[in-house]
């Protein structure tokens, strides 16, 4: 995603060396306003001095004290005297034999040097500790004003050239570059453009490059504020903030004000009120009041993403507010190859790099995770010294980001490690026989990330957003296998599977009641469907039915589960000796491409290969 910087850059920060040379100077002209160090004598003592002719130099007399130095042990003092205020007084102390002086007119020019050193440099010192704050701090009289960073025309670098894999979405936020470009054109139809567009969409699909992307087309002030700015500690505080927000848009008009994560502001309202969701509130009544308070024809166009649209109050959804909704899905294989594209655009790749066939293995992976994977490539390949990219580099990156590191240095001993191939082999082999299932890519027995001993990775050949029934059993079953065969080969099982029973258990009672694909249930939908997916928990916990009816759905998962069990065990039986020989192939080299995998699987097996314990 392009950085564009602001338009209105924050000063730059004076080096903190220039506050030191700044004290210096100031305390060393205070030095000089207190004097050259001359000592002070009374005035009789100077008279002594002239009589016996001690003094040298030149003595300079003035209105009020007369300076000069004189000699004491051989060496040259300075001094400074005060004279008395008259002739008459001066002869009479004389004739009593007392020694006197004079008294400065001016006392507080003398102290006021010693009062201004001090103040000076606690000033100097305030101004460098509040510089050392966060420059995002504010004082008490600028907690109102609004967070928005502001980016001028000519530095919102982000183009439509710049988003690939949401076509759909694109050609929708068209419209707003249109409006905004040619204004006349919709208002002499008399038709209006949308005051507000929501982007709708998963973490990291690009609905902020998006926005971006309109107001670089636009080439029109682009604002950009997170939902949670508008938050703070004090009463009133978010509204003055969405006040002065959109106060500021229109004095930039036209312009696009784009807020991000808006369920952190506008989470539907209720009837509890606590002192933070009453804070919140006002600050979304004058929202909606400031939405409703801008014409169509002031040019501007307030942009909002987030990924939780059920959340809203749906005052924000009607019309004349945000009334059109653009969905960011995460892109399909093509979207995918177009992203990894324009994410290679300058990276050297290596001639056997096959952009197409990494599309096609990263299913459900988001824009921003394709970016991720393409830059730990090239690391990778410059950690190791190459002077291009290749395709194995985007493999382990591929690895690396949905399963984590390698971890070669954990210790692992040689049964744990016959285990694990015999497990992930369980896996490969009935990837490999069931008809509906995804084809295998690649099987590995090295440690990855927390709690992975190995991987059987299966690469679809396209994506898919329905699923049939067969292809959802087959999926059971591979899960399965995995367990099955330590079961087949050990008499006994291990924890490794529990990840994988998880997977199967959701599977199976969403077949249930979610699909309706069970004939004992019937086709009837059983769970709960008030909030998305990805914000319900698993399957089963999204029951609203009655106790027998859950007992009925458990009696029936735990069917599917037994008939799939049964199915994968018997297809391992038959193949028990490639499952050993296999397994033994696989723990010695580690890695086993689906080349190499269906090779073995396919050379027959002469004598019985014992696993070893």
């Amino acid at each position: 995603m392009p950085t564009e910087p602001s338009a209105r850059a924050a000063p730059r920060r004076p080096s903190r060396w220039w506050y030191l040379v700044f004290t210096l100077l100031v305390g060393g002209g205070a030095l000089a306003l207190l004097g050259d160090g001359a000592r002070k004598i009374p005035y009789s003592e100077f008279e002594r001095l002239a009589r016996h002719d001690k003094l040298t130099g030149v003595v300079q007399v003035g209105e009020s004290d007369v300076r000069g130095a004189f000699v004491e042990d051989g060496r040259e003092v300075s001094f400074e005297t005060v004279p008395p205020p008259d002739a008459e007084t001066a002869a009479l102390l004389k004739e009593r034999k007392v020694e006197y002086t004079g008294l400065a007119d001016n006392e507080l020019a003398r102290w006021l040097p010693w009062l201004l050193v001090p103040i000076v440099i606690l000033f100097v010192f305030w101004i460098v500790a509040s510089r050392g704050q966060s420059g995002t701090s504010l004082t008490a009289l600028q907690f109102g004003r609004h967070r928005a960073r502001i980016h001028a025309e000519k530095d919102t670098l982000a183009r439509f050239s710049d988003v690939a894999g949401v076509d759909e979405a694109v050609e929708e936020v068209k419209e707003v570059v249109e409006f905004l470009k040619n204004p006349e054109r919709f208002q002499g139809l008399g038709g209006r453009v949308p005051k507000g567009v929501l982007l709708v969409g998963m973490p990291g699909t690009g609905k902020t490059l998006l926005a971006r992307a309109v107001a670089g087309e636009a080439s029109v002030p682009f604002l950009s504020i997170s939902g949670a700015d508008f938050v703070e500690m004090y009463a009133g505080v978010g509204a003055s903030r969405v006040r002065d927000l959109f106060g500021r848009a229109k004095d930039l008009g036209p312009c696009i004000v784009f807020i991000d994560e808006l369920d952190a502001l506008g989470k539907a309202r209720g009837a509890a009120a606590t002192g933070a969701s009453e804070e919140r509130e006002q600050t979304l009544n004058q929202l909606l009041v400031e939405m409703d308070g801008f014409e169509t024809n002031s040019g501007v166009i307030v942009l909002a993403a987030t990924n939780r649209p059920e959340v809203l109050d749906q005052a924000l959804l009607r019309a004349g507010r945000f009334d059109r909704q653009v969905v960011v899905d995460r892109p399909d294989v093509r979207g995918r190859l177009e992203i990894l594209r324009l994410h290679t655009r300058n990276i050297k790749l290596g001639r056997v790099v096959d952009l197409a066939v990494i599309a096609r293995r990263t299913p459900g992976v988001t824009g921003e995770d394709m970016g991720n994977l393409v830059n730990e490539g090239a690391l990778l390949a410059a950690r190791r010294g190459r002077d291009q990219v290749g395709m194995a580099h985007i493999e382990e990156a591929i690895d690396r980001v949905m399963a984590g590191l390698e971890r070669r240095s954990r210790l692992i001993s040689p049964r744990e490690k016959m285990v694990v191939a015999v497990h992930e082999t369980g896996h490969a082999i009935a990837a490999c026989a069931l008809p509906h299932a995804d084809p295998l890519h690649r099987v590995s027995v090295i440690p990855r990330g927390i709690g992975v001993g190995g991987m059987t990775l299966q690469l679809p050949k396209e994506d898919k957003s329905l699923l049939t029934r067969a292809e959802l059993l087959d999926r059971i079953a591979v899960l399965l296998a995995g367990r099955e065969a330590e079961d087949l080969l050990f008499g006994d099982v291990s924890t490794g599977a529990a990840n994988d029973l998880q997977r199967v258990t959701d599977l199976a009672t969403r077949m249930v009641i979610e699909f309706g694909m069970s004939e004992r249930m019937g086709p009837v939908h059983l769970g709960d469907a008030s909030a998305p997916r990805f914000l319900r928990g698993d399957a089963r916990s999204d029951r609203s039915v009655s106790d027998e009816t859950a007992r009925e759905i458990d009696l029936e998962v735990r069917r599917i589960v037994a008939e799939q069990e049964e199915r994968v065990r018997t297809l391992l039986t038959d193949r028990k000796r490639h499952l050993a020989a296999i397994a033994r192939v696989l723990r010695d080299k580690e890695t086993l491409d689906a080349r190499t995998f269906r090779k073995l699987l396919d050379t027959p097996v002469r004598r019985r290969q014992e696993v070893d314990s």
